[in-house]
């Protein structure tokens, strides 16, 4: 099982107002001892995949996927969303990179449920997105639950595998937001899980969530996606469950960025990568 990591740990959520420098990035990506990166958004990388193969190379860094935020209550963004996946999946079969993954946005006023028109047309999307990065470029597309958005919750994942192909990015910390059993939902959906990202909850922060005593978007900012050996997940157990089970996808930890944090990205990259290692 090769570790990776991925901009977004270091603050990087847009590519056109970066934290960072792609440069920086990638040297301290390296230097945390991880085998892999992700894209982060499109543009952030070099697009120029000899420019990107250059730079990753220099650092024996290897390339395996993406993840594109899309705002799928909009039910007329199909196209938006088609083009973004053809230049990324240009891009990543150009370093034969095989997934990539697509998230909703959720949206401004709070409330991410979608009505029955903007869900089907979310599945006919993430249909025809699917069927056309495997077919042109030999990638699998998997969605990423994530918390505040229209797709976070067991019954809504289970809804989505049921009415699409699509397979799963399954992110531990996400799923355990709420006080789900990640491993309990990975056992029952393996089958469609294609790409993983390991990331913890810390328990008391949840747990004023839970009790209505804070509010879930500002959580993020009291650290309740901690590092991965300081919170309630048993990610041990997470690690030995894919071992077991010969998971071959990617394995990438996101610790989500916080400016509030007492330890630099690097830092934090650091102690994730040792913790991993001695388990």
């Amino acid at each position: 099982m090769q570790l990776s990591n991925a901009p977004v740990s270091w603050g990087i959520f847009y590519a056109d107002n970066p934290r960072v420098s792609p440069d920086q990035y990638l040297d301290e990506v390296a230097a945390a001892g991880y085998w892999g990166t992700e894209l982060g958004p499109y543009g952030f990388l070099p697009t120029d995949p000899a420019v990107l193969s250059e730079a990753l190379e220099k650092r024996s860094l290897h390339l395996v996927g993406g993840v594109h935020v899309h705002r799928f209550s909009d039910p007329l963004s199909g196209p938006v969303l088609l083009d973004r996946l053809r230049a990324a999946g240009r891009l990543l079969q150009s370093l034969d990179v095989g997934h990539y993954v697509v998230m909703d946005a959720g949206q401004d006023d709070g409330d991410n449920s979608l009505d029955p028109a903007q869900w089907q047309a979310m599945v006919a999307m993430l249909e025809e997105g699917r069927r056309l990065l495997a077919g042109d470029f030999g990638i699998t597309l998997s969605f990423h639950p994530h918390v505040l958005t229209a797709v976070e919750l067991e019954d809504q994942i289970d809804r989505l595998l049921a009415e699409s192909g699509i397979m799963v990015c399954f992110d531990t910390g996400h799923h355990a937001f709420w006080g789900q059993d990640p491993l309990g939902y990975m056992a029952k959906v393996w089958e469609r899980i294609a790409y993983m990202h390991l990331k913890n909850v810390d328990g008391a922060v949840r747990q004023r969530v839970l009790e209505g005593q804070l509010d879930p978007q500002a959580s993020f900012d009291e650290g309740v996606m901690c590092p991965l050996p300081d919170g309630v997940i048993d990610i041990a157990a997470v690690v030995r469950f894919l071992r077991e089970r010969s998971f071959a996808g990617p394995v990438v930890v996101e610790q989500d960025f916080s400016a509030s944090a007492s330890e630099s990205p690097l830092a934090l990259s650091r102690r994730n990568a040792r913790f991993l290692t001695q388990i």
